[in-house]
């Protein structure tokens, strides 16, 4: 199946709000004098705070063993267990969350099966189809930018074999949620050669009482797999640590595809201690939200459109060129998103701490200043 057109009105409908050259020498002290040190990341959707101070602590107590292979993964799943009340045998540790989606992209859609995905979406699933023989069927979002299931689901029962369904919820780059009662109402009808793999990389930051975890199918359901992550509200993502959860049967046949070891031996401790630390994850989201309305009420007063989020990004309109803003934010010490087709008048801008927020509004009022957005 061919790309569907996805409209600019796709996205524009969820939209809040109205509608390079060198740096003039005055921007360069645009942004107050609170503004952090060093260059301001708010590219790639990290936790502005860092490492727990608990992680931080067992990695410095552990690291006279950093010499010895990775040890600690049964106490890691043992506290995974008492975390979701899931057993043991459904978690299948990974790399970061990203193993696990090629784990299970290529134990359960490949040689030949189909990927039923939306557009646009996290890009790591169907990179991970790429090398296999794996049919991919795109499914432009709805106007509100929730997964078009409906579509989705008809694309899936026009397939022929195994289909595997990959549903990003929410939905990375839009920061849009999918509600969970479609969603599950299309599980609950699905025939077994249809699997689900869910990811759940931004389910701490949701607030929508629509939207709640997929793990419920997990003991019944061999064709449902969640993926998890440590990246975000934990602050691991230079770390690397992720696990999926699912049925067992499931679990055996997907963890056949990691790496050997691929949990190191920080991320273990760290991940552990991160479990212990529950005020940490409290304070990532307080800061989130913080952070969230200082960037909602500058863009309110520019007037540009954004998408509500409930995930520690935000995607925005820009006027221009998205690659001539990036150029000038990096020019002022700001890193924003890359691009995402087909939603190039736009830039995903990750949630940073209050002070860095502040600093970016000061640096985007002044573009507006010189007619840049």
């Amino acid at each position: 199946m061919q790309r569907r057109t996805f409209l600019r009105t796709s996205i524009a409908a969820g939209l809040v709000g109205a509608g390079g050259t060198a740096l003039a020498p005055r921007l360069l002290d645009a942004a107050p004098h609170r503004r952090p040190r060093g260059p301001i990341r708010l590219s790639s959707n990290e936790n502005p705070l860092g490492i727990s101070p608990l992680a931080r602590q067992a990695i410095i107590d552990q690291m006279g063993d950093a010499n010895r292979y990775p040890r600690g993964r049964g106490e890691l799943i043992e506290a995974l267990t008492t975390k979701h009340g899931m057993p043991a045998e459904t978690f299948v540790i990974g790399a970061g969350s990203t193993e696990v989606l090629k784990m299970a992209v290529q134990a359960l859609a490949a040689p030949s099966g189909t990927l039923v995905l939306a557009y646009p979406t996290y890009e790591d699933a169907p990179w991970y189809a790429g090398p296999f023989d794996i049919r991919q069927e795109e499914v432009p979002l709805l106007p509100d930018g929730a997964h078009d299931l409906e579509r989705m689901q008809e694309a899936a029962t026009a397939a022929h074999g195994t289909v595997l369904v990959y549903l990003c919820n929410p939905n990375n780059p839009t920061g849009t949620l999918t509600p969970s009662a479609d969603v599950d109402a299309w599980i609950e009808s699905a025939p077994e050669n249809t699997y689900f793999l869910v990811d759940e990389a931004y389910y701490d930051y949701v607030r929508d009482t629509r939207y709640w975890s997929a793990l419920k199918w997990v003991p019944d359901r061999p064709n449902v797999i969640v993926a998890r992550t440590f990246s975000k509200v934990y602050g691991m993502a230079g770390i690397r640590l992720g696990y999926a959860i699912t049925h067992p049967e499931t679990a055996a046949r997907v963890r056949r595809l990691r790496v050997r070891n691929n949990a190191n031996h920080f991320a273990i401790v760290a991940g552990l201690a991160s479990l212990r630390d529950p005020d940490f994850v409290r304070q990532s989201l307080d800061v989130n939200e913080r952070g969230k309305a200082i960037l909602y009420r500058c863009l309110d007063e520019l007037g540009l459109a954004y998408v509500p989020s409930h995930t520690n990004f935000v995607m925005h309109r820009i006027s221009g060129e998205l690659q001539a803003y990036s150029r000038r934010m990096r020019e002022m010490g700001i890193w924003v998103g890359r691009p995402f087709p087909p939603m190039l008048d736009h830039c995903r801008l990750s949630i940073g701490t209050p002070a860095e927020m502040e600093a970016f509004a000061e640096v985007l009022r002044s573009f507006r200043q010189e007619g840049w957005v």
